[in-house]
């Protein structure tokens, strides 16, 4: 069996997505569910990549035929990842708008009422 470059690289590039997923279940920005499903998608994809043999029993049941698909497959991965990473920095960004918000509201709730006292 002749290794690949592509071989080689989606498998390391998969380990550093799902190192990345369970990063920030440790930090406390995702569920454990999500980073599961986040393993199982990366996982499947450094396995095709590692074993495009595998394809022919996937064919079965989805169609996935050639080889050239397992780079097709991986693509959608890599968009899966950017789109991951920017629903992550929007749900970040969202709750330093909410803190932001309510320390202005506190403030501005001293400022109307304890002040006035």
């Amino acid at each position: 069996m002749n290794i690949t470059l592509y071989q080689i690289i989606v498998p390391l590039f998969s380990v550093i997505a799902i190192l990345y997923g369970w990063n920030l279940v440790w930090r406390r920005k995702k569920s454990a569910w999500q980073a599961t499903i986040w393993t199982c998608i990366w996982g499947f994809i450094a396995a095709i990549a590692m074993f495009p043999n595998l394809l022919s029993y996937i064919s079965l049941f989805t169609g996935v035929k050639d080889r050239a698909n397992a780079v097709f497959v991986t693509s959608f991965g890599v968009l899966f990842l950017i789109v991951f990473y920017l629903v992550q920095r929007l749900e970040s960004l969202q709750q330093e708008h909410h803190k932001f918000i309510r320390k202005l509201a506190v403030e501005d709730f001293k400022k109307e009422y304890i002040t006035k006292q």
